[in-house]
């Protein structure tokens, strides 16, 4: 095999392939119609347009924002308040004690409190004729006062309207009673009587109103807002519902710069609200805060004050017993003492003394630790420690404490969720006591080597005489328990002076405030492009799906970049009544085109033959072909040449209506032997123009058409005729043209345009292509510009238009673009 045939043979294989083939979707004929329809954008746009002002205006519920932030202390060592520098027992690092507070924000209890504190259980509302808004508390005229020992319906809207006389007509729904009524006292449903419909009642301030599913009163606000209001709607929600809707609109985040400050932010349906619960929840987190401080301190000023009791009648009582050996024994001095040993035992004793005291305050710890109280924990400090480690976990172990009381409500004591949190308090817990476990045989070894000492140093008194060793022991004794009641002493003092300067961590740096924020929520601009967006896209996407599935011919340069077909001419509208359009209007675009085509003619075949035998096709009926037939043969007719037209299409005889001929006797009844060929051919009003119709339609067209004597007449009449015009049949149904091709000389196919089915001309390309059909030509038919946007070919129609070249010209009547165009050119030369 040659080198590089195979693949020459691949590419003229890939390029027969693509012949015929149009582009699936014609970019710029979508692009021109979506210019022509232009108005449907506008009007969606407008559309669009009023559906978002009124959207905006009447339905969008606007949602607000206000922020605050605070600094947290880096001095906080507190089991409830851990610091910044220790790591939790769940591995986490950083700002643990603004994740310590953001938790306390977001919790349960903490946000419980405030809607109870604050009646947030109580939703304010007003409605408009269509919307209605959600209002804060202090922007109605009055309060609402529920008494909890009552039960209330909730999600139940009571109107209030107001009367003359700070009075207000309570008015309930008309449906929507339930006899499952909720207390906030036990914070659940209770079931009671069915009961009818409480009648509307008119009530003044401070006025109980009592009904089976409610009571409430009203209790002027000392703060109105200056808004009027017709109706205010009141409507009541559990507390647990109201929590957790309460939690979701709160956001803690940290600043990125420096860790320890924090920025709250709460959204809601009110501004004033947001900034009222942000100001108040972090007034009460900061009492909080002050009292879990306070709280480790008190309970070890406590401790040391009940142990300092106890030590003190220890000390008296041996001081007692000092003073009686002293007056019983007369001890008051021993001669030859060991001032330097009973110095260095006095010393160790102190220190196993202080020792000791710290153990104690371990124990009370450990015990505090096992009781789950922790509560009464009291301060590291006491046992001598500062073990960062150990109050976080201990912080977190009363978290989890806190988290399974909340759990417990829920769940069973055997599900996934209790036995997770049961098994992360006894990790914590693990955790907690470990840290102990380490300072006790700390202690404890400092506690033996000081024993072990005190043994050694005592040895030198054992030559002392047994009066004066007792009395050597109890002045030890005594001084031990001094020595512990001063280091008991100095902590109590140490105590008394944290709990006297203590002060919250919390420190407010900008409150929240109502400056006028925008609402963040909804983005009524994105909105509104949005409606405005997708209305203005439902045209685009039906234009592009009409473009998608509509398979005509419509562009002139397509279809000669996929047929590769020449093209004898383009073929306006025509607008005549009749087809014969050069005969009658014959200084009319349209006929200059088929001049323009007959001129085009010399190229399909040679200029040298007697006589020419020009056939026409098209794919299907209804593209023009006899119309072209026609005016072709009458414009070869008024140029001198002795011309005839042939309708051989024998199944749809059309030419004889148009000259006004008999059709009696055609084509096939010569064909078929009936009359001879004189009686079948006719005169019209042009002289070099001859006409034989097609006749009454055979049975058997297909048949006479391929047979001889079809062949001889043809040839016949060439001895007559410089020109031979064959009408033929449609190819996209009959076979019969092709055979006639044989014959013809050259041939023309008709295209119509935005009538012709692409996929039509699959057939006619190939055999072009692969020299079945030869001398073949293509004629636009019916093409017409539309709105002053052309296609940039210029055979024969629409370069005249406007100029007074034409016919038409006298009711032609610029684009309005043209004419806008036209207008600033002119506006410009001036300038």
């Amino acid at each position: 095999m040659i080198p590089g045939k195979e693949n020459l043979n691949k590419s003229a294989t890939d390029q027969n392939d693509k012949l015929g083939t149009f582009a699936l979707f014609d970019i710029e004929h979508f692009l021109r119609k979506v210019l022509r329809n232009w108005y449907w954008f506008a009007l969606m746009a407008a559309l669009g347009y009023g559906i978002s002002w009124i959207y905006s205006t009447y339905y969008a519920q606007r949602i607000y924002a206000s922020n605050l932030s605070l600094s947290i202390s880096n001095n906080t060592a507190s089991y409830f308040t851990p610091n910044q520098s220790i790591n939790f027992i769940w591995g986490q690092t950083g700002n643990q004690d603004g994740l310590y507070l953001k938790k306390m924000l977001l919790s349960r209890s903490h946000n419980e409190y405030l809607v109870k504190r604050l009646d947030l259980y109580v939703n304010y509302s007003t409605k408009g004729l269509i919307k209605q808004t959600y209002l804060d508390k202090y922007d109605s005229p009055v309060l609402l006062e529920i008494d909890k020992s009552h039960l209330q319906q909730v999600n139940y809207p009571v109107t209030l309207l107001p009367r003359s006389g700070n009075r207000y007509e309570v008015v309930l729904p008309e449906t929507g009673e339930t006899t499952s009524l909720y207390s906030y006292e036990a914070e659940g449903f209770k079931n009671i009587p069915r009961f009818s419909r409480p009648a509307n009642k008119i009530i003044s301030i401070n006025e109980w109103y009592v009904s089976p599913n409610l009571k409430f009163r009203l209790v002027k606000n000392p703060q109105p807002g200056p808004i009027i209001l017709d109706n205010i709607i009141l409507t009541l929600s559990t507390v647990n519902e109201t929590v957790n809707n309460l939690v979701s609109t709160i956001g803690v985040d940290f600043d990125k710069e420096i860790n320890t400050i924090m920025v709250i932010s709460k959204s809601g349906f009110n501004l004033n609200g947001t900034v009222n619960f942000l100001n108040t929840s972090v007034d009460e987190l900061e009492k909080k805060r002050l009292i879990d401080r306070n709280t480790v301190d008190k309970n070890t000023e406590t401790y040391l004050y009940e142990n300092l009791t106890k030590i003190r009648k220890k000390l008296d009582s041996s001081a007692a017993l000092l003073n009686q050996m002293k007056v019983s024994e007369g001890l008051y001095d021993i001669k030859d003492r060991d001032e330097k040993a009973l110095s260095r035992i006095k010393e160790l004793e102190s220190r196993k003394a202080d020792l000791l005291t710290k153990v104690n305050s371990l124990n009370n710890i450990k015990n505090t630790l096992a009781s789950q109280n922790l509560d009464r924990m009291i301060s590291m400090n006491a046992a001598g420690i500062e073990d960062g480690m150990f109050s976080a976990s201990v912080s977190e172990l009363k978290a989890l404490y806190v988290k399974r009381r909340e759990l417990a409500t829920i769940y069973t004591p055997a599900s996934e969720p209790m036995r997770e949190i049961n098994r992360l308090i006894n990790e914590a817990r693990n955790n907690s006591t470990g840290s102990l476990r380490n300072y006790y045989s700390t202690y404890l070894n400092e506690i033996t080597r000081i024993d072990r000492d005190i043994s050694g140093e005592s040895r030198s008194l054992v030559a002392y005489p047994e009066k004066e060793r007792r009395y050597l022991d109890a002045e030890r004794g005594y001084n031990m328990i001094e020595a512990t009641y001063n280091s008991l002493l100095a902590k109590q003092n140490e105590t008394q002076i944290r709990v006297a300067t203590n002060k919250s961590d919390i420190t407010v740096i900008d409150p929240a405030k109502n400056l006028g924020q925008g609402p963040i929520a909804p983005d009524v601009k994105k909105t509104k492009y949005s409606i405005i967006g997708g209305l203005m896209l439902l045209p685009l996407l039906i234009l592009g799906l009409s473009e998608a599935l509509d398979n005509r011919v419509r562009n002139i340069k397509e279809l000669l970049q996929a047929t590769k077909i020449p093209l004898l001419g383009v073929i306006g509208k025509n607008t005549h009544d009749n087809n014969l359009t050069v005969l009658e209007q014959p200084r009319s675009s349209i006929s200059e085109a088929f001049r323009g085509i007959r001129a085009n003619l010399r190229f399909l075949h040679k200029e040298d033959q007697k006589s020419k035998v020009i056939l026409l096709t098209s794919s299907v009926g209804g593209e023009g072909k006899t119309y072209v037939s026609i005016n072709i043969a009458s414009v070869l007719g008024l140029s001198g040449k002795k011309t005839i037209l042939l309708g051989m299409d024998l199944r749809k005889p059309k030419i004889f209506g148009d000259f006004k001929i008999d059709n009696k006797y055609g084509i096939s009844n010569y064909l078929t032997g009936e009359v001879e060929m004189q009686t079948i051919i006719n005169t019209t009003k042009i002289p070099n123009l001859h006409v034989a119709t097609s006749g009454p339609i055979p049975p058997n067209p297909s048949e006479l058409l391929m047979s001889d004597k079809n062949i001889e007449f043809i040839q016949e009449l060439k001895n007559h005729y410089d020109f031979i015009i064959i009408d033929s049949p449609p190819v996209g149904l009959v076979a019969d043209p092709f055979e006639l091709m044989k014959y013809a000389d050259a041939s023309i196919y008709v295209v119509r345009h935005e009538y012709t089915e692409k996929y039509m001309l699959k057939m006619i390309t190939e055999k072009y292509h692969n020299h079945e059909v030869q001398n073949l030509g293509l004629v636009y038919n019916d093409f017409q510009l539309k709105q002053g946007y052309g296609y940039g070919y210029g055979y024969g129609y629409g370069y005249g238009y406007g100029y007074g070249y034409f016919d038409e010209d006298k009711n032609y009547e610029e684009p309005m673009l043209i004419k806008i165009r036209n207008k600033l050119r002119k506006i410009y030369d001036k300038t």
